[in-house]
């Protein structure tokens, strides 16, 4: 667990309440929090307006329990009316309810919803009238002055990472069971003029984790896992390494237009799609990764999903991230541009396999699945 409360109820109303937080949550006081920002409670009704990162918090007030989550949903939290709060569905006996994204909800100490207020994607993040290189210039000085501490980088060598890779003084991890796999990212971070840790994991190793996988991410979907497993073994083998925080490069494919999918659609329509993935992008992978993340007790960081950057990435031309050049389809278009910069051409523009089909996990895990 990393946010988990249970009460003592007497005679209808809360006696007594026990509350914890393991690393990356943190305690101030009777504030509970996995949050880049120390929430204020003096905005307490406002903590998506006013906290600008990803974030859940369960606050115990003199009159109520207050309970948010941001916009993106990138951090978990599932309550109870006999009081209970977790990161986690399986702490709970009976029904539950998830505090949805953008929501913030007040339990007065006799478990009645007292207020529930939402706020929408819209309301934190506004396209902004700019000139793309005004955009681009935001994107990268906010990458460039991103804060980390103990960290390690989760590497495979395409754009998104390597882009990171050459900016931030880290470690580079990674896991793969692909002989393929591996030399490219052994020679990318040559490239780099950086040293790669790697760990080499084999069938028996997919099917050691994967019940412990299942009941982490609490789902039981072949996507899901197949996705799931090498990150939980980079985190694991990040934590064996004595790291306490890892950077990944989540956010680049809903931001900067990544994912396949987008190649055939028409400008109007990707850029919905890309707006709807945003949105969605705490359900479908962020509280996955969170939830990994709390398992192995390591703080993940997604410098691409920084405010300021996701306010400069959704203002930019949906044509400049799926560019279509001389009969070619590019994605990520404007990113390599950016990481033209960086990089050498031959990393920031080459294609690259989604996590699962790099590693080889959906080659395994299909043996099992079916």
């Amino acid at each position: 667990m990393s946010i988990y409360a249970f009460s003592d109820i007497e005679k209808g109303r809360v006696k007594r309440i026990y509350a914890s937080a393991k690393y990356p949550s943190r305690q101030s006081g009777n504030v509970f929090y996995d949050s880049e920002i120390t929430p204020n409670l003096k905005f307490a009704d406002e903590l998506p307006l006013r906290l600008n990162c990803t974030f859940s918090v369960v606050a115990f007030r003199p009159s109520h329990v207050l309970l948010a989550r941001d916009v993106l949903g990138g951090k978990p939290l599932y309550y109870s009316l006999d009081m209970t709060f977790s990161s986690f569905k399986n702490y709970f006996d009976k029904d539950f309810f998830e505090v949805l994204p953008g929501e913030v909800v007040k339990i007065d100490y006799t478990g009645k919803i007292l207020e529930k207020k939402m706020y929408r994607f819209e309301d934190v993040f506004k396209k902004e009238d700019a000139e793309v290189d005004e955009l681009i210039e935001r994107i990268e000085k906010s990458l460039l002055n991103f804060k980390y501490n103990f960290a390690c980088l989760a590497f495979s060598g395409g754009v998104d990472s390597s882009l990171l890779a050459s900016i931030y003084d880290v470690q580079l991890v990674s896991v793969t069971s692909s002989d393929k796999e591996e030399e490219w990212i052994r020679f990318s971070a040559r490239e780099l003029g950086r040293e790669v840790e790697i760990f080499r994991f084999n069938e028996k190793v997919v099917k050691e984790v994967l019940e412990d996988v299942k009941r982490t991410i609490e789902i039981d979907d072949f996507l899901q896992l197949s996705i799931a497993i090498p990150i939980y073994l980079v985190m694991k083998f990040a934590k064996e390494l004595g790291y306490s925080e890892v950077i990944f490069g989540q956010g680049a494919d809903e931001l900067f237009g990544g994912y396949k999918r987008y190649e055939n659609m028409d400008y109007k329509t990707l850029e919905q799609e890309l707006i709807k993935d945003l949105k969605t992008i705490g359900e479908k992978n962020l509280v996955r990764d969170t939830k990994l993340a709390y398992k192995n007790e390591v703080k993940i960081l997604t410098p691409y999903l920084q405010w300021d950057i996701i306010k400069s990435a959704i203002s930019i031309p949906p044509e400049l991230k799926v560019k279509r050049v001389e009969g070619k389809v590019i994605r990520k278009y404007i990113l390599r541009k950016i990481a033209e910069k960086y990089l050498p051409k031959e990393i920031a523009w080459r294609d690259k396999k989604a996590i699962q089909y790099s590693t080889n996990v959906s080659k395994i895990l299909k043996k099992w699945y079916t």
